[in-house]
């Protein structure tokens, strides 16, 4: 009798001490709950936030490369153009240097025929030998800025080069060859002036 006494004595001793544990063991319990849940929280947070840093980093990368890509785009354009203003500078100028020419040969077939109509014993005269002295000087400049007379006579007529503007019977050449030379033709850097006037063999 005694003895259960005394143990009911100890349970009622033992009791509080008992409950004062489970009570530190629930804090506990809701202390680490509430830290995972603010870690949990904090994470999902900083996630947001490195994801929101992402977008902006993929934005300003696909805005430079937009950006990059302009710049690309307008310096071939403006290589296009300046090669185009080159080829449309070099086509005025070999222009307005084949007028020039142009408007020289008839000089220069006058020259020619002045040249042509001097008489055999005045030849050697200083008249006449300055003449051709100035002629072949005018020859020599046309041909240094890339003036040169078309050939004519014996060879093949090339309507590209040659104006037939007669046939004639020939025994020195074949059909379809230029015998004679009615006047001179020019071209200036591999483009004809000038076409040749010449007499063809039938």
């Amino acid at each position: 009798m005694a003895q259960q006494e005394t143990n009911a004595v100890d349970q009622e001793l033992e009791t509080p001490e008992m409950e004062n544990q489970e009570v530190e063991d629930t804090q506990q319990a809701e202390a680490t709950v509430e830290e995972t849940a603010e870690a949990d929280k904090a994470e999902k947070k900083g996630f947001g936030k490195g994801k929101k840093k992402d977008k902006k980093e993929d934005a300003y990368k696909q805005q430079i490369a937009e950006l990059e890509d302009r710049v690309m785009r307008q310096m071939a354009e403006f290589e296009n153009f300046r090669r185009r203003t080159d080829k449309e500078k070099t086509s005025m100028f070999e222009t307005g240097a084949k007028s020039v020419v142009e408007k020289i040969l008839p000089v220069v077939d006058n020259f020619e025929r002045g040249l042509a109509t001097i008489p055999e014993e005045d030849k050697g005269t200083p008249f006449a030998e300055g003449m051709a002295m100035i002629y072949k000087q005018l020859m020599t400049e046309l041909e240094g800025i890339g003036v040169k007379p078309i050939e004519a006579v014996g060879q093949e007529f090339d309507p590209n080069l040659h104006n037939a503007v007669m046939q004639v019977e020939s025994e020195e050449y074949e059909s379809g060859v230029i015998a004679q030379e009615l006047m001179k033709g020019y071209t200036y850097r591999d483009s004809v002036v000038r076409h040749s006037m010449v007499a063809v063999t039938q």
